[in-house]
């Protein structure tokens, strides 16, 4: 009965644990991956929509300062009116470099301020697509 008593506690700390809500930076983490998908999903689509294909890649690290111009840059630019998932790509942006300036700003620690390293995707060991030499 002792063992049952304990397992039912662990259980259900596990799951608290589990149900707990999502951290600033959790949630600043997921939604950059979701928008960077979505923007890599946007360009590989047939057909292409021109004005889609002049974008400049949208590769995002929340870890590098230079994330929040490239944010700033990409929801204003004002091409691409007509593509309607590209405007609903650019409220994302614009929740996230929101959250980035004010309610995270304190989470945030920023390692690197290398913009150029935004323009390629970062290879990751999980990432299917990176090989290694």
């Amino acid at each position: 009965m002792k063992v049952l008593l304990s397992l039912i506690v662990l259980l259900s700390v596990l799951l608290f644990v589990s149900s707990a809500p999502p951290t600033c930076y959790s949630r600043i983490l997921s939604l950059s991956k979701e928008i960077t998908e979505s923007f890599k999903s946007l360009k590989n689509s047939k057909p292409v929509d021109p004005c889609v294909e002049t974008l400049p890649n949208l590769y995002l690290d929340v870890h590098n300062y230079c994330v929040l111009a490239k944010l700033r840059n990409f929801v204003a630019q004002p091409r691409c009116q007509r593509v309607p998932q590209l405007s609903t790509l650019k409220e994302k942006a614009r929740s996230l470099y929101t959250i980035m300036i004010s309610y995270c700003r304190r989470d945030l620690v920023f390692l690197t301020d290398d913009c150029y390293a935004l323009e390629s995707p970062v290879l990751t060991p999980t990432d299917p697509s990176s090989t290694y030499s």
